[in-house]
């Protein structure tokens, strides 16, 4: 995986961030938030043009995976209508390889979430500590989505 500037951009700033003091958090929290959320978007739209680049069996597969912990209130309404949809068949080999990818994209998502609250539960107690561990949390979050970014890449050149 190609190296993101908005990434790299964040990952100086959240770098910096585990060092400062309530003032330097006081002063510059606008600016890091702003930077997160490029950063996020950026391997958020990367991911995407990666698995765009999937083979049908993948994205029907991952599709599948992603439905069966979906919308639980969607699934109900789906059985009281009495709507089957045909599953197709996928290959169990295509299946757990996905479902590793799956797997990495979730953890990267709980990560990126766990730092989001972090960052408003510093805000709110006014807490440095807990900005410097939000900021740790970021850091950890970019490192599980690009791993996450590289799996998907792998399946995309198995074709």
């Amino acid at each position: 995986m190609r190296k993101l500037p908005a990434v790299e951009d964040a990952r100086a700033i959240m770098t910096e961030g585990t060092e400062w003091g309530v003032w330097k958090w006081l002063l510059e929290k606008k600016r890091v938030r702003e930077i997160a959320d490029v950063a996020r978007g950026a391997l958020d739209q990367f991911e995407m043009k990666v698995k765009a680049t999937w083979s049908d069996d993948l994205k029907i597969a991952y599709n599948q995976l992603v439905s069966q912990d979906g919308d639980v209130k969607q699934a109900r309404q789906k059985a009281k209508l009495g709507k089957k949809e045909a599953v197709p068949k996928i290959d169990s080999h295509v299946m757990t390889v996905v479902k590793r990818v799956k797997e990495a994209d979730d953890d990267a998502y709980n990560a990126h979430e766990d730092a989001e609250d972090l960052f408003a539960e510093a805000e709110k107690r006014m807490s440095t500590s807990r900005a410097r561990e939000a900021a740790r949390k970021a850091l950890e979050a970019y490192d599980l989505h690009e791993a996450a970014i590289r799996k998907a890449e792998a399946l995309a050149r198995a074709k």
